[in-house]
């Protein structure tokens, strides 16, 4: 019987990637925007600096901890980006983002229970006008795709330090633009406390504008590494 065994072996695969990207999720939506509530709970106890540092280490350490399972996605945008570089079959999409988007969820849905008088549960919302958050946003999310995909995709010695590149990506994007945009790049990371708290005001730029940045990283990346 080794046809059947080995269906159900790939199956168990494809799985183990499934539950990862979830887990992921969880733990970045959880930590992140959980630091951004136990912030305002605590009038302030964590800070910014330590919700940047909150979100770049749990990235860091998610990767480092499931990206030899699944590759460390855990953002629809990055998924999609990944398979307009040729580099992830268009079957998987789907699965992956429902898994992200579940984790998320989840995520927000815990933090709710925890904290239920906190209206906003860490939810995106842009400080200034839509316009500038969405131009902030396309631009986070292309600085950080030029890094996944250059460091998942070069030498092994540089896929040896994804993780702490991509975190530290993620750090210094949300330290300076943090305040100005909420620096989400992730649309699964503004849409889920955003559906749980009821605060889904603007989410159009947190669903768009990482999506486009992504892929023009993507693009970008083909130019700089094709022949001439």
């Amino acid at each position: 019987m080794p046809v059947p065994r080995a269906v159900d072996v790939a199956k168990r695969s494809t799985m183990r990637k499934y539950l990862a990207e979830f887990l992921g999720t969880f733990a970045m939506v959880f930590c992140g925007t959980g630091a951004i509530v136990i912030n305002q709970e605590s009038n302030g106890a964590i800070t910014h600096l330590g919700i940047a540092i909150t979100f770049g280490l749990i990235v860091m350490v998610m990767i480092y901890a499931l990206g030899s399972i699944s590759g460390a996605h855990f953002n629809p945008a990055v998924t999609l980006a990944f398979h307009i570089s040729g580099s992830f079959e268009r079957k998987a999409i789907l699965p992956y983002w429902a898994s992200q988007l579940f984790g998320a969820i989840a995520a927000s849905g815990l933090l709710h229970f925890l904290f239920p008088a906190n209206a906003m549960l860490g939810a995106t919302m842009p400080a200034g006008s839509e316009i500038q958050a969405f131009v902030f946003e396309m631009l986070l999310s292309f600085f950080l795709m030029l890094v996944i995909i250059h460091v998942a995709r070069g030498s092994k010695e540089q896929g040896m330090f994804a993780g702490l590149a991509i975190g530290a990506t993620v750090l210094l994007e949300a330290l300076f633009a943090g305040p100005v945009c909420g620096a989400s790049m992730n649309p699964w990371r503004s849409l889920a406390p955003a559906l749980v708290s009821g605060h889904t005001e603007h989410i159009w730029i947190y669903l768009t504008a990482p999506f486009l940045g992504a892929g023009l990283a993507v693009l970008n990346y083909k130019f700089l590494n094709t022949p001439d």
